[in-house]
C-alpha cells in the first residue's frame, strides 16, 4: 500500500489535543495545499477564517453545542462557502452577479468541502489531527455576527487542528459494495450487508466505551433522520442570498 492511501485509510477524528502550537509555516503549507483542491470552473468559491480570539472561540464553542475542543485546539478554522468574491469579480468587469441560484450554492458548498478535506489530509501528513465541527450551523446567524460574514457567504463547518493527545480506533466504514455500484444504482443485498455492518459497528462502540455504549450505525441514523435537521437553515440561507432558484 502506498503512503498516501495508507494515510487516507488511517483517518480518525481527534478531539483531544496537546498544547503544542502549530508553526506558522506548517499552517501556511496546510492552507496552500488546501487551495490546490479541485474547484468547479476555477471559481474557488470559499474563504477560510482562522479564529485566534479566545473570547470569540469560547462563544463559538458554546453556540456549536458546547464542544470544548473548539476552545482547546491550537488552531480553529471556519470554512465558508463564498460567492461574495465572485460578485466582486463581476463588479471589476462592470457586470452584475445574478444571486440566488441553486447551482451556485452547490458549487460553493462543494468547493468548500473539497478545500477542507485537502487541509485535513495535509495536516494529517504532518502528524497533526483534527475534527470537523458541523455544530456551527446550530446558530449560523450568531456565528456570522461574530466573524462579520457578509451576504453571499455562509459558514459550512469548522475544523479543529492540533497534535493528537489520544489515539482512538479507526471507525469501520460501510461495506464497499453498499456504497460502490456498477452501471446502475441498486440496493440489492444492501439490507443484509448493512445488518452485518451493524454488528461490526456495535463491537466497535462496545470496545471504545468499555461496554458502556451499545449502538449500531442503523440505530444512529434512525434516531438522527427521524428528527428535523436544523430547519432554520433554509431561512438563514435565503437571507444570506442563497435563495435556491
Amino acid at each position: 500500500m502506498n503512503k498516501v492511501i495508507e494515510l487516507l485509510k488511517n483517518h480518525k477524528s481527534i478531539r483531544k489535543f496537546k498544547e503544542t502550537k502549530i508553526d506558522d509555516d506548517k499552517l501556511k503549507a496546510i492552507i496552500e495545499a488546501a487551495q490546490c483542491a479541485s474547484t468547479s470552473s476555477f471559481v474557488q468559491a470559499y474563504t477560510i477564517i482562522k479564529v485566534d480570539d479566545m473570547q470569540v472561540r469560547k462563544k463559538i464553542a458554546k453556540l456549536s453545542g458546547d464542544q470544548p475542543y473548539v476552545e482547546q485546539c491550537p488552531v480553529f478554522l471556519v470554512f465558508c462557502a463564498d460567492l461574495n468574491r465572485l460578485d466582486l469579480a463581476c463588479k471589476i468587469e462592470g457586470s452584475k452577479m445574478k444571486e440566488g441560484f441553486t447551482e451556485s450554492f452547490i458549487i460553493a458548498t462543494v468547493d468548500t468541502a473539497l478545500v477542507a478535506q485537502n487541509a485535513m489530509i495535509a495536516a494529517e501528513s504532518m502528524g497533526l489531527g483534527g475534527v470537523y465541527v458541523g455544530g456551527i450551523r446550530n446558530n449560523p446567524d450568531e456565528i456570522c455576527d461574530l466573524l462579520e460574514i457578509p451576504r453571499n457567504v455562509y459558514p459550512v463547518f469548522g475544523m479543529c487542528l492540533g497534535y493528537p493527545n489520544h489515539n482512538p480506533d479507526i471507525k469501520p466504514r460501510l461495506p464497499l459494495d453498499v456504497v460502490f455500484k456498477k452501471d446502475k444504482y441498486s440496493t440489492s443485498g444492501d439490507e443484509d450487508r448493512i445488518k452485518e455492518y451493524d454488528k461490526l459497528a456495535r463491537e466497535y462502540y462496545l470496545k471504545r466505551t468499555k461496554g458502556k455504549r451499545d449502538d449500531t450505525w442503523s440505530k444512529q441514523m434512525a434516531e438522527k433522520m427521524e428528527k428535523e435537521l436544523r430547519p432554520h437553515m433554509k431561512e438563514f440561507l435565503r437571507n444570506k442570498g442563497f435563495e435556491m432558484k
